[in-house]
């Protein structure tokens, strides 16, 4: 079985902001996060559900908006109000959690990550 795609989208149009597309059920779940990803353990961001997008959307690029990562993702655990997943994207792997807080989301880069493996691990 192939494990389902993600794209992060640079989007500078309307105003910049990266748009976070998972593969589920034949099409691309689509978050706006306006400030990007989170970066540091703990930290929030504000995540905006929009329509799904096309699968072709994996690849798609313009003018506006470029491929910022692209990889596959692994879902470990949801329910009806917390997705918590691992993007495997260009330059290793990291664990959110996608929180619903009433009519909107919050991305959350969980504490614990990924161990890495390879040459690069320590």
């Amino acid at each position: 079985m192939v494990a389902p795609a993600f794209v992060l989208h640079d989007h500078r149009k309307p105003r910049p902001h990266f748009d976070l597309r998972l593969e589920e059920g034949g099409v691309l779940r689509s978050w706006a996060v306006p400030r990007g990803l989170p970066d540091s353990p703990g930290d929030n961001r504000l995540a905006i559900a929009v329509p799904d997008h096309d699968l072709d959307h994996l690849t798609y690029e313009d003018v506006d908006k470029s491929i910022a990562d692209i990889g596959t993702w692994e879902e470990h655990d949801r329910t009806d109000r917390r997705m918590l997943f691992t993007l495997h994207g260009r330059t290793g792997s990291r664990r959110y959690a996608l929180i619903r807080t009433g009519e909107g989301w919050l991305l959350h880069l969980t504490k614990e990550q990924p161990v890495a493996v390879g040459p690069t691990a320590r």
